[in-house]
């Protein structure tokens, strides 16, 4: 790959040229590179994981895009080069984070982290047997990181599930149990 800084030629050339360099612009520069031709390799696995992922990331965009609100969103969290697509092509890509969960009496308190938002915040409250006890939606607190959930009560014996779900419905699911 060159970056060609100053061609009167290659100001206006872009495209390939025969079955050796293919010219275009990305970010204001110039690149020439050589052209790549299929594979005649088998995909892999991960090879083959990627792709679909990618393909659902797609159709998320697409349809998400749609809504002003959220393209606006997307947009908003563009640097040089990129765009809403972008913004939600990596989004659909990336499950939320829990990075804490901690207990204040009956209150679970859970840190959620995701490079574009947390959707929603769901807790389930099970007992020893496999009960669902209760369960609900967390609020989110005013540092816009800590979700809280008021529960009735937390036995000692109980596991507290938690599930994190952001903008494209990607999910992460935590549990701890209650000491």
């Amino acid at each position: 790959m060159a970056l060609i800084t100053d061609s009167v030629l290659f100001q206006v050339v872009r495209g390939s040229l025969g079955d050796q360099f293919t010219i275009y612009e990305r970010n204001g520069q110039i690149i020439i590179a050589k052209k790549r031709g299929p594979s005649n390799n088998k995909p892999t696995t991960k090879q083959l994981e990627a792709r679909y992922k990618m393909k659902v990331a797609a159709a998320y965009a697409k349809v998400i895009l749609q809504d002003p609100d959220l393209k606006a969103y997307y947009q908003s969290k563009t640097g040089p080069g990129q765009n809403a697509w972008n913004m939600a092509i990596k989004d659909a890509y990336h499950s939320p984070e829990v990075q804490d969960i901690r207990f204040e009496d009956t209150t679970v308190i859970v840190t959620a982290n995701d490079e574009f938002r947390v959707a929603e915040v769901d807790v389930l409250v099970i007992d020893a047997a496999g009960s669902i006890l209760e369960r609900g939606k967390a609020t989110l607190g005013r540092n816009g990181v800590d979700w809280y959930y008021k529960a009735a009560s937390l036995p000692p014996s109980a596991t507290v599930k938690i599930v994190l779900v952001d903008l494209p419905g990607n999910e992460t699911v935590r549990e701890i149990k209650v000491e």
